[in-house]
């Protein structure tokens, strides 16, 4: 009798052992893990459970911004640049079902999302939902520079980036908005000296370095792994424009500061000169957009904007650069098509090409090509009444966007070095009196075209 009662407890023990250790595996499969994101089962297709705790964080993710009716679209390079490579297939069968997780399950530390800022109201019960479903999260703000200005510069703060952290994946919803010159802007991702700087290794951020500049995109709803979400409709044309989206803010400050020491023109005249000068600028770009030609603000208008964050009121003409790798046979037609017809052309393709435009009045458009060297840039300029030629150089640079007379613009990303070439070290004081061919700074001889050539090389309309 004592042998059976000690078999049967030995059974019962086994047998709440056994309960026990399911109900401890059953607990943190279905609360830790949600909670804490310590473990996840793995998907149809993936590698590892590493691979599919991403494509879960991402679901998850999906499932909380869409309980709050928040439209985001897909922006992380690394998705995108495999998702391109596969985009007619995913395209032609937007419902197809996954026979692996090909895309959210790759390699990586982030998944990164955009969000329109006009498309949201800033609710706090998505970060309560966000906790609910064991997310960490953090809130990045910085100042608003659209609210900057002559007359103030704003104080006001806005939500730049925010930070979903589950597991050991993390969201980076990268906040856009948009602004006046047509075109949406994110800015950068600065933390606040009290914030947690080892929440997610933030240097590996593809987002935020830098503020960026884009095109509105067209979007497109897809199924990829199983999850439906929104991706540029051309990924392989935002990589390209991501990869080229670096965004500088005029100097508010340091032009306000200008002005004091130099009051700003404020005749009729100049207002005029500027107005005339604004819509010229707006045309050209219109144009040279049109054919594909990238340009750059340059002289004395990259001047203006970098120094006093306007237009230069005693330039009278509007100065454009263009590499000569982009120049085009379409550009003469097409700006006289515009109403803007050719001045003059100096110089040829192979060498010191300029072409001037008459725009209203007396104001013109002066584009100026660039020719690149192993070591430094220039651009050429031509004296009709004595055939010389001036060379112009400029340390290498590379194009940044800015917003300029509400309009989104390339400048030179190293702008005081490209300003300081051209204007030398004085180039904060206006110099009414300017002679093309000896004040620059980087102004060189350049020799004499061959008579016979003159008349390709000098035209005057």
């Amino acid at each position: 009798m004592q042998k059976i009662n000690k078999n049967v407890v030995l059974a019962l023990l086994s047998l709440t052992s056994l309960v026990f250790l399911l109900f401890q595996l059953y607990y943190y499969k279905f609360y830790l893990s949600q909670k804490n994101g310590a473990v996840f089962s793995k998907v149809r297709g993936s590698q590892s459970g590493q691979d599919s705790t991403r494509w879960h964080v991402v679901r998850k993710f999906l499932a909380l911004i869409s309980s709050h009716n928040i439209p985001v679209y897909l922006i992380d390079p690394l998705i995108l640049g495999l998702v391109d490579k596969d985009i007619e297939q995913i395209r032609s069968s937007p419902d197809g079902p996954s026979p692996e997780c090909k895309y959210f399950c790759a390699p990586r530390d982030f998944t990164t999302f955009a969000l329109l800022d006009k498309t949201w109201k800033h609710e706090v019960g998505l970060f309560r939902t966000a906790e609910k479903m064991g997310f960490q999260w953090l809130k990045i703000i910085n100042k608003d520079p659209r609210l900057d200005g002559m007359d103030d510069l704003s104080g006001i703060e806005i939500p730049l980036h925010y930070i979903f952290k589950l597991a050991s994946h993390a969201i980076h919803l990268v906040v856009f908005y948009e602004r006046s010159g047509n075109y949406l802007w994110h800015g950068p991702l600065r933390l606040k000296q009290h914030m947690d700087r080892k929440f997610v290794p933030f240097r590996k951020l593809h987002f935020g370095r830098y503020p960026g500049a884009y095109e509105k995109p067209e979007l497109l709803l897809v199924s990829i792994d199983d999850l439906k979400v929104q991706i540029p409709k051309n990924p392989s044309s935002f990589l390209e424009e991501m990869s080229h989206s670096r965004f500088l803010e005029c100097r508010y400050r340091e032009a306000r500061a200008f002005f004091q020491l130099y009051p700003d023109d404020a005749s009729l005249d100049a207002v005029e000169f500027r107005k005339k000068a604004k819509s010229l600028l707006h045309l050209a770009a219109l144009t040279l957009n049109n054919l594909g030609v990238k340009f750059w603000l340059s002289s004395g208008t990259c001047l203006g904007w970098y120094r006093q964050c306007n237009v230069i009121p005693h330039s009278k003409d509007v100065d454009l650069g263009v590499f000569i790798r982009d120049y085009k046979a379409d550009i003469i037609p097409a700006f006289q098509k515009a109403g803007l017809p050719l001045k003059h052309k100096f110089g040829k393709v192979e060498d010191s090409l300029e072409l001037s435009f008459q725009g209203e009045d007396d104001v013109k458009l002066d584009i100026f090509f660039f020719y690149e060297e192993d070591d430094h840039i220039w651009n050429g300029g031509t004296q009709a009444k004595s055939g010389k030629k001036f060379k112009y150089l400029f340390p290498k640079f590379t194009l940044c966007w800015t917003e300029f007379v509400e309009l989104k613009v390339h400048v030179p990303c190293e702008t005081l070095q490209y300003v300081e070439a051209n204007y030398g070290p004085d180039w904060k004081v206006p110099v009414k009196t300017w002679d093309w061919k000896s004040s620059p700074s980087n102004v060189q001889y350049n020799g004499v075209w061959p008579v016979d050539e003159w008349d390709d090389v000098i035209q005057i309309y």
